[in-house]
């Protein structure tokens, strides 16, 4: 029996890109992206419009999905890594 070379690639995390989008477009996309999710299943969001980094962490603590990862480079880019709850 062989093994094989490598293990396989790990699934890209699908990408919401609300960039150029204002309250509250932004979390209403996340919130229709989020229920096509299977619990578990994580999604990267990526916009510009600076109140996400206070709309994207509540609506993940009310709804109950794990926020991972917020992080805002120089760019000006917002980025959210999240896990759907269950």
């Amino acid at each position: 029996m062989s093994v094989p070379d490598s293990a396989p690639e790990p699934a890209a995390v699908p990408v919401l890109d609300a960039r150029g989008l204002l309250c509250p477009e932004p979390v209403m996309l996340l919130h229709k992206r989020v229920r096509e999710l299977a619990d578990g299943d994580e999604l990267l969001v990526l916009a510009t419009d600076p109140s996400t980094t206070r709309d994207i962490p509540k609506f993940c603590r009310f709804l109950g999905h794990a926020l991972l990862e917020e992080s805002q480079p120089e760019d000006g880019l917002f980025r959210y890594r999240l896990r759907k709850g269950g």
